[in-house]
């Protein structure tokens, strides 16, 4: 009989030892602003509240987080308290339309 669990403990350990990081990209502004356009592909965490759901959505501490907000200023903040938190591969991609532009993404309005 196939041993499945015995399969996913022995992915999950792969994974851990080659480390490989993925990007997120975090839109830190606040759920107003959300509301009314965001950039596809993001998740949404208000600068407030990024200290404690931060874990949430990451694996480890190594992985590639992209950070935007209205103008680029509270994403820079957000990459201060990740950085305090230990995280180490942060980029603070500026300012939402911005980000649009320059990584060609879609803003979904809703």
């Amino acid at each position: 009989m196939f041993n499945f669990k015995g399969l996913i403990i022995a992915l999950v350990f792969s994974v851990s030892l080659i480390n490989e990081a993925y990007s997120i990209m975090i839109d830190v502004r606040t759920k107003q602003e959300w509301d009314n356009g965001y950039i596809e592909s993001a998740i949404h965490i208000p600068l407030k509240n990024l200290s404690k759901d931060i874990g949430k959505y990451t694996l480890n501490n190594n992985e590639e987080i992209l950070l935007y907000c209205r103008s680029g200023n509270r994403s820079g903040k957000a990459k201060l308290i990740l950085e305090e938190l230990g995280y180490t591969n942060i980029r603070n991609i500026g300012g939402i339309e911005d980000v649009s532009k320059n990584l060609d993404l879609k803003i979904v309005i809703k």
